[in-house]
């Protein structure tokens, strides 16, 4: 057994219905963490804000499989990269509150046999929605551990069918300077732009995520439709996509087009390869005290080494 999270999807079935939703410190409680402010203060971010859903909803498989605690709702949705919104973690929820996720339309289109634009309901009925909890691992060295729900990327691909020239798929996120006022920055060549090669994008651990906890996805949290690499650093799951376009040629992203000496195009998580300013040896779960040792693949080595044979990672990182 690999110490890997989500390689099993968790059926709808297994969620515990609503009427069993528990409070934040039930949850904690309940996971077995050590929940006192005084313990957490020094290392953990302030998280204790009021979610403006419902509270936490637990789920029955509630650790990943190295027994680490699923996080909680409160943390999931208070401790955000959204830059968009603000480049301040604990600010993009109240932020990104009265942010507009419906009517919402994702273009697919490029080198593709049936281009389409899909609204979001069109997404959700073609597509059964799934339960994966796999971990978030940021490039600052900070992780979660989410209960996702979505559906493969796959699936949406071989609905338009790529053509035999596509070889990358380039996703882009809504820009609209009136909602999301981190666009007035000018520090960054808006819209947030990513990319995966084709059979990245294709691989079943990576899905198109339209909620978590069993609800729809929260606006800081990338609603209405985000992506999740699992096995790549948290930046390359850009949120609320409204265009994947299928290219021949690796797409510029914004991070690489901002500093490619410290985000490279591939940016899968590997403890032996630092960002120029920090180590990317441990990472630091969130609602934790301490530090642990960061996973090659986050974890996900056996799954998704072999896309990336006779590479050396250190150079393509």
């Amino acid at each position: 057994m690999t110490d890997l999270i989500g390689t099993i999807p968790v059926l709808s079935s297994e969620i515990t219905p609503k009427v069993l939703y528990l409070s934040r410190r039930d949850f904690l409680k309940t996971a077995g963490i050590v929940s006192a402010a005084s313990l957490l203060a020094a290392c953990v971010p302030n998280i204790s804000k009021a979610s403006p859903t419902p509270t936490s909803l637990m789920v029955s498989r509630n650790t990943d499989e190295l027994g680490a605690p699923v996080n909680s709702y409160d943390q999931i949705t208070h401790y955000n990269n959204f830059y968009e919104f603000t480049t301040d973690k604990e600010g993009v929820a109240d932020l990104s509150a009265n942010f507009k996720t419906s009517p919402w339309q994702v273009q697919v289109y490029g080198l593709v046999k049936n281009p389409q634009t899909f609204s979001l309901d069109d997404l959700l009925r073609q597509f059964p929605q799934q339960e994966r909890i796999y971990r978030l691992r940021c490039v600052e060295a900070w992780s979660m551990v989410i209960p996702w729900q979505g559906f493969p990327l796959a699936s949406l691909l071989n609905l338009v069918e790529p053509t035999s020239e596509a070889r990358f798929v380039r996703f882009e996120t809504l820009l609209d300077k009136k909602e999301m006022p981190g666009t007035s920055s000018p520090f960054y060549p808006w819209p947030y732009q990513e990319g995966l090669r084709l059979d990245e994008a294709m691989h079943d651990l990576t899905i198109l995520a339209t909620g978590l906890y069993g609800e729809p996805l929260p606006p800081q949290d990338g609603a209405p439709i985000r992506l999740v690499v699992p096995w790549k650093y948290g930046f390359k799951s850009i949120k609320s996509i409204i265009k994947i376009e299928l290219v021949a040629t690796q797409p510029a992203t914004l991070w690489s087009s901002i500093s490619p000496s410290e985000y490279g195009f591939y940016s899968n998580v590997n403890p032996k390869v630092d960002h120029p300013r920090w180590s990317q040896a441990t990472e630091r779960r969130i609602g934790e005290t301490g530090r642990r040792d960061t996973l090659m693949f986050n974890g996900y080595a056996d799954q998704v080494a072999d896309l990336y044979a006779g590479m050396d990672l250190t150079v393509n990182f």
